[in-house]
């Protein structure tokens, strides 16, 4: 497996010093997309090598323009990653400085290994014993299993020496003696000998059909674990990743045992083939009460069809190239791709299989629902399963799937009908098997899979799919499902929950956050969820999967770092903010707007008075404008004094705030360069009015002292230099005087009041 895809694979933590390997070095997004063609050059000489680097330059350039014609010919340019973008990012800092390059790359490729290496070895010491060792037994069954099926070869071989040796003697005895009436007095001694020799053949054969038969019998044991055990987990495992889930799905084990296992009896089935020609050939006759080859071949026959019919899995379920994160959610004339795998990899079975594939095989929900819709494939996709180059594996990769629906819904009462998102359907993959004596039909299905036709239904189509996959197995093939949905229990929603945030933004829910959807949630006292509450009507479903929408859009990055607190009450923000130091904030997803938004708490202070403030929350459409990271940068309020300051200073719980976002900033503080235009630099702010209270003057009536007074007239005098070189002041200050009164304020701010609920409306002005 690549490198790169085992990465992916890690927690939160370890991902986080992946993508601090590339910070500011090498775009990350390049290594993802180009993880293989990066993965298969040699960095290391290359990175003292200018005609190598120089010539892995252009591989990856010439990859970002395959990649590119690709998503022109699939029509994926918008959906699709900026592979152009990656190309110029590549030319303009690398094409001058390939060495640069090639031993930036060397360098991370290496620390990826001590990571997957330090990952391996905590992953060694955190997998149940259990595990370890009963994987470790099967491997020492399936290779013992091997190495007695290469004995009985070598004995089978030595029993036909010794036949033909015999029927030799016999022969050629008889002959010598009709020619040599001397050697008659021998027979009685050559005849002893033929019988000795006869008996131990005989012997010899029974103890390898005793031991044809114990392998058989190992083989059996094996093919029970596989079908039975390794087989099912694996399909749980498979469940669990098609909705977020980190769980390995690989099949190199599985692969590697139904492969060695369909050998062993293939080999099995030639060995007794040989001991039934030798019986015939020689007229061997045996007495014994050990099974003959024919019983044999007979038990062996069955093994191996119990171990073929279940070697054909679907590895890779159909999934839409414009829902990558979401399987088994398709729309009707959208493409779709799906790879089903034979596992026993054996090289007489290459281009013999011809797997089709039928939708809704079998299924009595077409007659038993009413208005069940029924659909076909828009062209025939039979495949010959063939070796793929880089595993090696017999494998079919359906990747031009596409539905239609044969029968459209009547109008009329929807009584008894079930939801479009809610009706369930499953792709089968057929196929016939003839070989060394066995027919049979293979067949493999998808996990249960929704159909819709808008694109508006994907929430509710992806509910459904995470609700029936997190139930057991046995319930999948309950294709009416959701004609009385059973509960899930807090537990199993939560961590399927948990598993969409480590899709969209690379991280999982902690605790406080499952805690705070618990409490909006969970109502039973059983903890149980039911269906209903979770996804119909106002189901707060919908609000979370307009939360993944946002972070997926706009929020990735910093969802990933942990900088999002992100599912936390208004309430318990109070809590946590009102005894922090001034200018302390922490970032959360409005309880309030459906369609997902992010706002901020801070925390102000007043005559020694700590007063909590959120901010009216920022939308989609917002954010679309103006990144996060710019708006928390720019973010100011005005008092009554016309005066402006930015209240943000710490995230939660004491982070600086440019150390947290400072690497995001679109813009830097540095000082601006001169216009070449005649326009007056401007800069896009965020502001509020203060919302906390003026501090109290003191009781005493003050007199302005002579000072005071200087400060004063400074300050005026200074505004009437301002207006006359307002062109130098702006080159040289360009946000120092952004208050009202001053010739680069914008005078166009509405004022606007705080709410009872401490939420502070934000305005959008260009500040000149």
């Amino acid at each position: 497996m690549a490198q790169w895809q085992e990465l992916l694979k890690l927690d939160s933590e370890l991902q986080d010093q992946v993508s601090q390997l590339y910070d500011r070095r090498f775009p990350r997004e390049i290594r993802h997309y180009l993880s293989v063609c990066i993965e298969n050059q040699d960095w290391d000489s290359a990175a003292v090598d200018e005609n190598k680097a120089n010539t892995c330059f252009h591989v990856l350039v010439a990859s970002l323009e395959e990649q590119w014609n690709r998503c022109v010919q699939e029509n994926h340019i918008l959906q699709g990653p900026d592979f152009l973008g990656f190309r110029s990012h590549l030319q303009k800092n690398f094409k001058d400085e390939p060495l640069k390059m090639a031993a930036v790359l060397s360098e991370c490729l290496k620390e990826e290994k001590k990571i997957l290496a330090a990952a391996s070895e905590v992953q060694g010491c955190i997998r149940p014993a259990e595990e370890q060792k009963w994987t470790k037994e099967l491997d020492n069954k399936v290779d013992e299993l091997r190495k007695q099926t290469l004995e009985i070869k070598k004995e089978i071989k030595s029993l036909e020496v010794l036949n033909e040796n015999l029927d030799y003697i016999q022969k050629t005895w008889q002959s010598e003696v009709e020619q040599h009436v001397g050697l008659a007095k021998s027979s009685a001694f050559v005849e002893d000998e033929c019988r000795k020799q006869l008996s131990f053949i005989t012997q010899t054969k029974q103890m390898v059909l005793q031991q044809i038969m114990n392998i058989l019998n190992l083989a059996k044991q094996i093919v029970e674990t596989l079908t039975g055990v390794e087989l099912p987990e694996w399909k749980q495992k498979l469940q669990m990743s098609c909705i977020g889930s980190p769980a390995d799905t690989g099949l190199d084990h599985l692969q590697k045992w139904f492969t060695t296992v369909a050998e062993v009896l293939h080999q099995i089935h030639q060995e007794l083939q040989k001991l039934q020609d030798q019986c015939k050939k020689y007229d061997i006759t045996d007495a014994s009460s050990l099974p003959g080859p024919a019983e044999l071949e007979k038990f062996r026959l069955s093994l191996y069809k119990e171990l073929l019919v279940n070697a054909l899995v679907v590895e890779k379920q159909p999934i839409m190239a414009s829902l990558p994160h979401r399987p088994l959610v398709l729309k009707t004339k959208v493409r779709f791709t799906v790879t089903v795998r034979f596992l026993a990899n054996l090289p007489e079975f290459k281009c013999r299989l011809k797997v089709k594939p039928v939708f809704d095989k079998d299924v009595q929900e077409v007659k038993t629902i009413k208005g069940y819709r029924r659909f076909d494939f828009t062209v025939d996709n039979s495949k010959v399963l063939d070796v793929d180059a880089p595993e090696g594996g017999l494998v079919a990769e359906f990747g031009h799937m596409s539905l239609k629906e044969t029968t459209v819904r009547t109008k009329g009462s929807a009584e008894n009908r079930l939801p479009v998102t809610e009706e369930l359907h499953v792709i089968k993959f057929v196929t016939e098997f003839h070989y060394a004596g066995l027919e049979c039909n293979i067949q493999a299905s998808s996990l249960p899979l929704v159909v819709i036709s808008s694109t508006n239904q994907v929430p509710s189509a992806w509910a459904s799919v995470m609700w029936c996959n997190m139930l057991p197995a046995g319930e999948l093939r309950n294709l009416s499902l959701f004609l009385n949905p059973p509960p899930l229990t807090w537990q199993q929603l939560s961590q399927a929950l948990s598993w969409q945030f480590l899709s969209v933004g690379n991280r999982e829910l902690n605790e406080d956050q499952i805690s705070t959807l618990r409490d909006k949630i969970v109502d039973d006292p059983d903890d149980l969820v039911h269906w209903h509450k979770f996804s119909k009507n106002e189901g707060v479903w919908i609000w979370i999967d307009a939360i993944l929408d946002l972070i997926k859009r706009h929020l990735v990055d910093f969802w990933r770092e942990g900088s999002i607190m992100g599912f936390v009450s208004r309430e318990k923000a109070r809590l946590l903010l009102k005894d922090k130091p001034m200018g302390t904030f922490l970032l959360r997803f409005s309880d309030s707007i459906r369609d997902g938004a992010i706002t901020f708490s801070y925390v102000d202070y007043s005559n020694g008075e700590s007063y909590v403030h959120a901010v009216e929350p920022y939308t989609k459409t917002e954010l679309l404008y103006t990144a996060l990271p710019d708006i928390i940068n720019n973010y100011t309020l005005i008092d009554e004094g016309n005066m402006t300051k930015n209240p943000l200073l710490y995230l939660y719980p004491d982070i600086p705030k440019d150390a947290a976002f400072g690497h995001h900033y679109s813009t830097k503080t540095s000082t601006t360069p001169k216009n070449k235009h005649p326009y007056v630099r401007r800069n896009l702010s965020h502001m509020s009015d203060n919302p906390t209270p003026l501090p109290s003057p003191p009781q005493e009536k003050l007199v302005m002292d002579a000072d005071t007074h200087m400060e004063v007239d400074t300050f005026q005098t200074a505004i009437e230099y301002m207006e006359e070189n307002q062109t130098l002041f702006q080159e040289l200050f360009p946000d120092s005087f952004s208050f009202v009164g001053s010739p680069f304020y914008n005078t166009s701010y509405d004022e606007t009041h705080v709410n009872s609920e401490n939420v502070c409306p934000k305005e959008t002005s260009n500040v000149f």
